[in-house]
């Protein structure tokens, strides 16, 4: 009889191999106490240790091969950088003073801390942060351990399904080079940078697969879909053969799709839409290019503030900011400014005692505006960096005119503190502003009229909407992008800019999720922003769609009441979309 096992599907794909248990010895970690002239030879030991993990990424990353994406390097970078942050490079350093202990006992307090303050962070994507914390932290404790390199995993057999409790990107950079089928995980979620990267080199992932290495024995066939979110091991021939004949079509039409790249993103009926990607960090910018993005519709430039002990200065944004200008070769960026709030800081920022409600309270512009010592940086490091390309700034929750004039008698204050100082910047440069709470959506045409764009955020709206926090699995089912309240303000908002003569995009999740592109296009939108992994699938059906012939559909939708009435009506308004061919 076959055993079923459940997951969350990060990457799609089916794989079919045999498992290979792919671990790490764990150390076990105890406190010792330390003779007085001992510390000096400690701190000397750590330090050699965060020396060698550098050196071991490094060797990883000098492997990769030239054609993989850029990512897979990127994202070592970011480990080798968290190495040489102050909180994993110093405090540990402290703590051994202090307590008189051993090096691996200090690593792990500051590991211990720096997780909780990730787990209590409103934002699902900030949390999963943790993971790449864990995975640095658990490479130099093995190294502290093994007091030389640890010993070396053995590569799997081509076409393995790997089983892991856990992966870090640099694990999925090894495994790759080993030309393995799958990827299974008993922990990790699909905002990690380990599935990020599996995405983006397109192995079949399944995560969050509790005991699959208790159940799974080493070397037995499995059967992995990545989009249906199951393993299945023991399979019988005649199912082995049905999943076999699906993943040759599937990698037919991953070949299909990615045809599309260099085509212009047009509907059938001859209207034109910009499609564009949403990055976390500048070298995001290679799977953009890759996928051929019309660039840059969403810069979430939070990510260089986060897992440090001080924030960057106005020469480091500049630094980042000038860097995705250039190696997006003339093609916009739009650069939203610090989407941060009191549950994201990592210690950055002291704004006393955490509020109640983090999403509602001091965060994204409320905060930049009651901390001018930190927007007025990074808001002259995006006027700079306009000089070396075409940058848009963008204002996140944004609810009140004023805060709006506010901010942008800051602009205009910097702007004239870079005439004064001889310094370059785009004075043309679009603001725009971001519409994700109902109050800015019922009064996106008084926004739109003192801006140059605006740009959806669905996540946030859904969620200020409806009353709903979507990573609450107590109530996440009441959380519905088709609710009537959700698409009338959508409808608002495009209504509003269109006569303001102001454009629209929209980057939240429900932009990039293909089962909503046609709606989305019925409804009016014409400017998209999506993750990269997902570029492909919603310009397939956009090339696909008639939009005028949708428009229609889409309001009978938007006034349904009932929750299943408006699923049966977006079947209906994707019926007869073909596969691409």
């Amino acid at each position: 009889m076959a055993l079923l096992l459940n997951g969350i599907g990060i990457a799609r794909g089916i794989a079919i191999g045999r498992v290979y248990h792919y671990a790490y010895a764990t150390p076990d970690i105890r406190r010792q106490t330390l003779a007085a002239e001992a510390i000096e030879a400690e701190i000397e030991r750590f330090n050699t240790a965060l020396q060698a993990t550098a050196d071991e990424l490094r060797a990883i990353k000098d492997r990769i091969p030239q054609t993989s994406p850029a990512e897979v390097g990127a994202f070592i970078d970011t480990h080798l950088l968290m190495l040489q942050d102050h909180l994993l490079a110093r405090v540990p350093i402290e703590h051994i003073r202090a307590l008189c202990c051993n090096a691996e006992w200090a690593l792990k307090l500051q590991h211990d801390e720096l997780i909780a303050t990730f787990d209590a962070m409103a934002d699902p994507y900030l949390r999963t942060r943790r993971d790449d914390v864990s995975h640095v932290v658990g490479r130099v404790l093995r190294r502290l351990h093994h007091g030389v390199a640890e010993p070396a995993l053995a590569s799997p057999p081509r076409a393995s399904i790997v089983v892991a409790e856990d992966l870090s990107p640099s694990d999925v950079a090894t495994l790759q080079q080993a030309r393995i089928g799958g990827l299974v995980t008993e922990y990790g979620g699909p905002l990690s940078h380990t599935a990020i990267l599996a995405r983006s080199l397109g192995i079949p992932t399944l995560m969050g697969v509790h005991a699959a290495g208790r159940l799974l024995r080493d070397g037995e066939r499995v059967i992995l879909d990545g989009a249906a979110g199951l393993l299945l091991a023991d399979a019988d021939d005649a199912l082995t053969q049905r999943f076999r004949q699906q993943m040759r079509a599937q990698q037919a039409r991953g070949e299909r799709l990615a045809a599309l790249r260099d085509r212009p993103t047009v509907t059938a009926d001859g209207a034109a839409v910009s499609l564009q990607a949403n990055i976390e960090l500048d070298s995001d910018i290679a799977a953009v290019r890759q996928v051929g993005a019309d660039g840059v519709g969403l810069y979430r430039t939070e990510f260089l503030f986060m897992g440090r002990a001080s924030v960057p200065d106005e020469t480091e944004q500049y630094t980042a900011y000038r860097r995705a200008v250039r190696n997006l070769r003339g093609q916009p960026l739009t650069i939203r400014t610090l989407d941060l709030g009191g549950d994201k800081l990592s210690g950055a920022i002291d704004l006393g005692e955490q509020a109640p409600n983090p999403a509602m309270g001091l965060r994204a512009i409320r905060l930049s505006l009651r901390e001018p010592g930190l927007f007025v940086p990074q808001l002259r490091a995006i006027l700079r960096a306009s000089a070396h390309g075409p940058v848009r700034l963008m204002l996140p929750m944004l609810t009140d005119l004023s805060e709006l004039d506010h901010a942008l008698g800051l602009i205009a204050g910097q702007r004239a503190a870079l005439d004064a100082a001889g310094q370059r910047y785009d004075p043309a440069m679009p603001i725009g502003a971001m519409i994700e709470v109902p109050a800015a959506a019922l009064m996106a045409e008084a926004f739109a009229s003192r801006l140059d764009f605006l740009s959806i955020g669905t996540n946030d709206l859904i969620q200020y909407t409806l009353a709903i926090d979507r990573t609450d699995d107590a109530v996440n089912d009441l959380y519905d992008p088709l609710h009537p309240a959700v698409l009338r303000l959508i409808q608002l908002t495009l209504e509003g800019a269109a006569r303001a003569r102001v454009p629209v995009a929209m980057c939240g999740e429900m932009a990039g999720d293909p089962a909503y592109t046609r709606l989305l296009l019925g409804l009016g939108l014409r400017e998209f922003s999506v993750p990269p992994n997902r570029h492909a699938e919603v310009k397939y059906v956009i090339t696909q769609s008639h939009a005028g012939a949708l428009e229609k559909a889409a309001r009978t939708l938007s006034g349904l009441p009932e929750r299943s009435a408006r699923q049966q009506a977006l079947q209906a308004l994707n019926r007869g979309l073909q596969e691409p061919g």
